[in-house]
């Protein structure tokens, strides 16, 4: 068979897109509008009697009606804003660090990760930042992801419902952590508290991002950790809590917010580009909203090219107009999921409305795998064999597709493992498109533009799963709660979950399956998946079995795909 491996891009090509983040060329910060109303460090006090302080952004002129508010709370500094220098605004650092794939914009009154105050103002709204407990110029001590945030993001909902200013309406907003903020807080049910739009936000901070699979994030999580410690006072240490717990405990549950309790509209965006971070969490929230009027918008762009792009930022005011205005827009009556799916990391080949996801008509097909041939297919093998999976060698299976099909939703995949001399194995599971033999890549997080269709992560002593919380047999979910070593001779079946993805394939192009016992990408920030990174398992030898007692699997869910032209995205000049 054909030697199917991983993309190599020249080391110019990609130091160029690295010198282009840092220097934010992609990145058009605005001025500020000369006549909007800004009230800075606004003293909101909490039932404790804590005072936390924000911004506050108002339409200008006076005798104006109330105006519906959007909130957004985080620990990244309401204050930390684009700056002018040398007659141009240079947005934050974040913006540099990472990279855009298509441009961004929005003015210099925008926080990190915000929705855009001159955008939102301009439309009738009053936007208000918010510092967190224990952040920025907030006082008190804070703990991430707690309890307690969810009772002050309540408090200050509350607070912002009952101004002058506002019409007793308050949406939230915001990406990542801003999202992440919206959970706890709507399940505890603020009565001023009308919609919420959660822009990609992980959910359960163990399975979406600390340790996925059991195994432990090293990358971005170790630097998220650091730079809470050092920008805020806080009463926990999670990088500490993490290296200590390695099971999924009632600590860890805790931090988890109560999905079914949320009962407010709420339009959540769910990417398949972020899987290192906040994919998983923001597929599972929709799902398990317990909110009669709830939407899901998903993508495979920039993370924060896409939140901050025209069609994004129509659809949420659409939203919140709907939602916070109480305007007859047609938003109640559309359906419920925007399904893009994409050929490659550049071009959309459909954007559908479906009534849900995965959309209906999906065809689960088995591709039973053959360790003997490299190959899988729908008809399974009938001898056995054995691949052993190296540190530096991962296995590979390979399947020419026979139609036009496009593979939308979670993916999952039975292995069937042995350890050399028993103990653990961390697996790590990807599936790559090759089109006319070379390799076609997507969008992934933190700007990595070389990503696989999907990937997984779990450890063989993870295997033990959770039949109540698995919603079907392509969405397997582990209990965490206790670990299995494998024994000295043991072969056990695995199944690992592969995160969702909307992905075209043409007859005749290959999916490939690579299981590894490492991940797939450097961490370095040239030609690696930076800041992304999983601790190293043991170094035992990995075999897979396949064959008639051994019957391992891809479990993929296909759809027909339409005929249509695909959209090419608008790109940086170059």
């Amino acid at each position: 068979m054909p030697e199917y491996g991983p993309v190599r891009v020249p080391l110019t090509a990609l130091l160029r897109r690295r010198v282009r983040a840092l220097r934010a060329e992609d990145v058009k910060v605005t001025a500020p509008p000369a006549d909007l109303v800004k009230d800075v460090d606004v003293e909101v006090a909490m039932r404790d009697g804590v005072v936390l302080r924000v911004n506050v952004h108002r339409p200008p002129g006076p005798g104006l009606p109330p105006s519906p508010v959007i909130l957004s709370a985080h620990p990244y500094g309401k204050d930390a804003l684009p700056k002018l220098r040398k007659g141009r605004y240079r947005p934050v650092f974040q913006s540099r660090v990472f990279r855009h794939p298509q441009p961004v914009e929005f003015s210099a009154l925008t926080g990190w990760e915000a929705p855009d105050p001159a955008y939102w103002v301009r439309r009738g709204y009053v936007v208000v930042n918010a510092d967190l407990r224990g952040f920025g110029r907030s006082d008190g001590v804070g703990a991430p992801l707690s309890d307690q945030e969810a009772r002050d993001v309540h408090d200050l909902v509350e607070w912002a419902g009952t101004q002058p200013w506002s019409n007793g309406k308050v949406g939230l907003d915001g990406v990542s952590y801003l999202a992440i903020s919206q959970w706890k807080a709507a399940a505890l049910r603020p009565p001023h508290l009308a919609a919420i739009c959660p822009w990609e936000g992980f959910t359960d901070i163990y399975r979406d991002f600390m340790r996925p699979g059991t195994i432990r994030e090293d990358g971005f999580s170790a630097i998220w950790a650091g730079a809470v410690k050092r920008v805020g006072r806080v009463e926990t240490d999670i990088r500490a809590e993490q290296k200590a717990r390695p099971l999924l405990d009632r600590w860890w549950a805790a931090l988890c917010p109560e999905l079914e309790r949320v009962e407010v509209p709420a339009l959540v965006c769910a990417s398949f580009s972020d899987h290192r971070l906040h994919s998983r969490g923001s597929f599972e929230a929709w799902r398990r909203l317990g909110s009669r009027h709830k939407w899901l918008y998903t993508h495979r762009g920039g993370k924060w090219s896409t939140y901050y792009s025209a069609e994004a930022a129509a659809t949420r005011e659409a939203f919140f107009d709907w939602a916070l205005k109480g305007r007859h827009n047609g938003w109640a009556d559309r359906p419920a999921v925007r399904l893009e799916i994409r050929d490659r990391g550049d071009r959309i080949a459909e954007v559908r409305e479906t009534a849900e996801f995965p959309p209906a008509g999906v065809r689960t097909r088995s591709l039973a795998l053959d360790a003997g041939t490299g190959r899988m297919g729908e008809e399974p093998p009938e001898e056995a064999a054995v691949v052993t999976v190296g540190r530096r060698r991962p296995a590979r299976f390979a399947w020419t597709l026979p139609d036009d099909l496009d593979v939308v939703g979670p993916v999952a995949l039975r292995l069937h493992v042995e350890v050399s001399g028993g103990g653990d194995a961390h697996l790590f599971a990807g599936l790559r498109k090759f089109h006319a033999g070379r390799e076609v890549t997507f969008e992934g997080s933190f700007g990595f533009e070389r990503d696989l269709v999907t990937t997984g992560l779990l450890a063989a002593s993870a295997r033990t799963g959770d039949p109540a919380l698995s919603p079907s047999p392509t969405q397997p979910v582990h209990a965490f709660r206790t670990a299995a070593p494998l024994a000295a001779g043991e072969t056990a079946a695995v199944d690992v979950p592969l995160l969702p993805t909307a992905t075209r394939f043409s007859a005749g192009d290959c999916l490939v399956l690579e299981v590894a016992t490492r991940w797939f990408f450097p961490r370095n920030p040239v030609t690696g998946q930076f800041p992304a990174w999983y601790a190293s398992g043991p170094r035992g030898t990995v075999r897979l079995h396949t064959g008639p007692d051994h019957p391992a699997a891809v479990l993929l869910p296909t759809l027909l795909a339409a005929p249509g032209e695909p959209r090419a995205e608008p790109r940086p000049g170059r």
